[in-house]
C-alpha cells in the first residue's frame, strides 16, 4: 500500500498531512523534519485507531486476522 504525503512550504518551514490518514498532519523547519515528523504522526494514529478497535471488540467474539491492502 502506498500513501501520498503532501508538504506545503510555509514561512515557518513546511505543513504535511497523508491523504489517506485523517489526523495524521504535522509541521517541521525543514523538509526532512517535516517528513520525520510525518512518519511519527502516522504511528500515532494507527496506535490510537488500534486502541479505539481495541476498546470496541473488548469481550466480543471476533476473528482478527492480519489485512495486506493492494491495488490491482
Amino acid at each position: 500500500m502506498e500513501l501520498t504525503a503532501i508538504f506545503e512550504e510555509v514561512l515557518e518551514g513546511y505543513i504535511a498531512f497523508v491523504e489517506e490518514i485523517p489526523g495524521a498532519h504535522t509541521q517541521g523547519a525543514t523538509l526532512e523534519e517535516a517528513r520525520e515528523n510525518l512518519s511519527e504522526a502516522v504511528e500515532m494514529v494507527l496506535e490510537a485507531n488500534r486502541a479505539l478497535a481495541e476498546e470496541s471488540i473488548r469481550g466480543r467474539q471476533v476473528v482478527k486476522e492480519r489485512f495486506v491492502a493492494s491495488a490491482q
